[in-house]
């Protein structure tokens, strides 16, 4: 395979990647308008307006801020730090970052439901295209894995088997899809269970997945990007302290089953 993939219209010349990276944000959009319009929304539309707007701007700063402290040496030595810090993005970074904007948007419009269960599987899918498109890019982009010798390695560009890390967070979250629709159709869920799961199971992949990549180690050999989602980890602690918190009582289960009945 040559990477990275173009596709040729006349004299201009197009990378997978901004075709696919494209496609991941229109068709996840219009993936959560279907859902929102499928099964309701709890929000009103205008407070739904702000959690949008709070959830895009944190997820722009987010992933611009983590991507950009993911090198301490490149970040030292770039003549523009603004520039630098713009041209770098991580979707972990930017999952976080717009966690922190939805919070902080609710907090300010008093929005007491939980958010984010709409957004999960628009989120998925999302990624999922967009990281085509990353492994299109082979060695061009920093999403591709530490050399290897395993059967998976493939040969991303400079004649190294390298692990595809890009196939590997594809297959995960596929697998994490339909792990949570199965989920849901055999356990009540609570409000927000499936995107604090989502958020869980990701942060935990990618602690794990980055020791398959090239890195830069900040503490304790881990790199920003580990730290970050280790930090994520922690936020979501009482989870993992007390995971009966993710499903929904007895009590509301049968008041469910009551009303669903009527």
């Amino acid at each position: 395979m040559q990477f990275p993939f173009t596709i040729q219209l006349g004299s201009i010349t197009i990378l997978w990647h901004t075709i696919f990276e494209t496609l991941g944000f229109f068709i996840g959009f219009r993936y959560f308008l279907w859902l929102r319009k499928q099964q309701g929304d709890t929000i009103q539309s205008s407070n739904r307006i702000w959690i949008l707007t709070g959830a895009i701007f944190g997820a722009l700063f987010g992933s611009r801020l983590i991507g950009g402290l993911e090198n301490f040496n490149a970040l030292q030595h770039a003549s523009n730090k603004w520039l630098y810090f713009y041209s770098n993005k991580t979707v972990l970074g930017g999952f976080l970052g717009g966690l922190a904007g939805v919070e902080l948007t609710k907090k300010i419009i008093g929005e007491k439901h939980s958010s984010g269960d709409l957004f999960t599987y628009p989120m998925i899918l999302a990624l999922t295209i967009g990281r085509v498109g990353c492994f299109s890019m082979g060695i061009h982009e920093e999403t591709y894995g530490s050399p290897t010798t395993s059967i998976l390695g493939m040969y991303l560009g400079d004649n190294v088997k390298r692990h595809p890390v890009c196939l590997y967070e594809i297959a995960f979250l596929l697998m994490l899809w339909l792990c949570l629709v199965a989920f849901e159709k055999r356990y009540p869920l609570a409000d927000g269970a499936r995107f604090k799961i989502f958020m869980i199971a990701y942060c935990f992949f990618r602690l794990i997945l980055d020791f398959a990549k090239p890195r830069y180690t900040l503490v304790l050999g881990l790199s920003t990007i580990q730290l970050t989602a280790l930090a994520g980890l922690v936020y979501y602690y009482r989870y993992f302290i007390q995971p009966s918190l993710l499903a929904v009582s007895y009590q509301q289960s049968a008041m469910s089953r009551n009303t669903s009945d009527l």
